[in-house]
């Protein structure tokens, strides 16, 4: 069998974790004085990088020293408030442990900053699975750009057409099919329509199996 390789967005895919970036940035907002809703987050947070969600609720850009400065307050509540509750969307990691038994690369592709892949990695101890981990701090370009999904199939040495994304934001879905590969969208944040079509579907890891992986791989 050729190598192929399963990649893993983390926010919303491989944990659940928007509604407590959601607790954070209500918090965040709040001492900013910031307007904000339920609706906006769906539309304009989840699945998006920090720099474009800081410029769209403070209605100008946020970027260089500013953004770093921003960006480290808002994440450091996000983590006071998940450290304790890290847990995995459920059956995430049997199945992780049944791609690694029958020889697939694996491959973490987060827009999060390192220090909450960290502290997830951390409590869940599947970083010596992966065989490629790249956060925010590893591109220049964030989804929807395709880079870190073109970037983690160079890592670990697999064409992106032997390459299955698991993305549950509408950027994240379409970085992953502007970079060539299947997509898996996981179901955690959005409906089936609020994502651009994907090739399979999951609410949680029960509902997918290695042979369903390989046969969406092999699938013109």
């Amino acid at each position: 069998m050729k190598q192929q390789c399963v990649i893993f967005d983390m926010d919303g895919v491989i944990c659940h974790t928007n509604p407590h970036h959601a607790k954070a940035f209500e918090a965040f907002f709040d001492k900013y004085q910031i307007p904000h809703s339920e609706q906006e987050f769906e539309e304009h947070m989840y699945g998006k990088h920090n720099s474009y969600i800081l410029s769209h609720f403070f209605k100008r850009p946020i970027a260089g020293e500013e953004l770093t400065k921003l960006e480290d307050e808002k994440e450091g509540m996000f983590r006071e408030i998940y450290k304790h509750k890290v847990e995995t969307i459920p059956h995430y990691l049997d199945f992780l442990g049944e791609l690694k038994s029958r020889g697939f690369k694996t491959a973490v592709a987060t827009s999060a900053p390192r220090a909450n892949l960290d502290l997830i990695m951390g409590a869940l101890k599947f970083e010596g699975k992966m065989d490629s981990i790249m956060s925010s701090e590893d591109v220049k370009f964030h989804k929807p750009n395709p880079e870190v999904y073109l970037q983690s199939a160079k890592r670990v040495g697999v064409a992106p057409s032997d390459c299955l994304v698991f993305e549950d934001s509408f950027s994240g879905v379409t970085a992953g099919l502007n970079a060539g590969m299947k997509v898996v969208g996981v179901l955690s944040t959005h409906t089936k329509e609020q994502l651009p079509p994907c090739n399979f579907y999951i609410n949680d890891y029960s509902e997918v199996n290695v042979d369903k992986v390989i046969q969406l791989l092999t699938e013109e």
